[in-house]
């Protein structure tokens, strides 16, 4: 027999992990459509980080914005919650470790997170420490789906026979 505390929280998580995975798809639905058009800009925005050859960094950068955007729908649809939230988290904190490493070797770069990035020009400064406080907020919302992926209007849901 559920008390009241436990059937509020029975109703109330999953409409948060709803929020989560919604607001999530459309971090990469928007972050990978930014770049799919220009796959030559996001290639070189991976090589201003300087971690990659050019050659390898030309391919994680073009293959980069599909993958988002495959994540976005996941995400969008709710398939494979837990999963797509995992690869989020792997992704989010390989980006973080990536602004860190540009920072702390006093690269000017911008990160490429939501344009096509590279370096920037004379006078301009990066920004990352909001970059990785955005990220890091980003990394909430996948944990969150980690922790609780059942969501509402999911396929998941419906594969699983939950009364949506």
């Amino acid at each position: 027999m559920e008390t009241g505390q436990q059937a509020r929280r029975t109703t109330v998580l999953p409409w948060i992990s709803t929020v989560a995975r919604l607001g999530l798809a459309a971090v990469w639905l928007i972050a990978g459509g930014l770049k799919i058009g220009d796959l030559a800009a996001s290639g070189r925005a991976v090589n201003a980080y300087q971690i990659f050859p050019y050659d390898v960094a030309k391919v994680i950068g073009a293959a980069q914005p599909f993958l988002e955007i495959a994540l976005g729908l996941l995400l969008l649809v709710g398939l494979a919650v837990r999963l797509s939230a995992g690869i989020s988290a792997a992704f989010l904190l390989i980006f973080i470790a990536g602004i860190v490493s540009a920072w702390s070797r006093g690269l000017a770069i911008d990160c490429g997170c939501f344009s096509s990035g590279g370096e920037l020009g004379a006078g301009a400064s990066p920004v990352y420490g909001w970059d990785i406080a955005r990220d890091a907020g980003f990394l909430v919302l996948a944990g969150f789906l980690l922790w609780r992926p059942r969501t509402r209007y999911s396929m998941d849901g419906v594969l699983m026979g939950d009364e949506q």
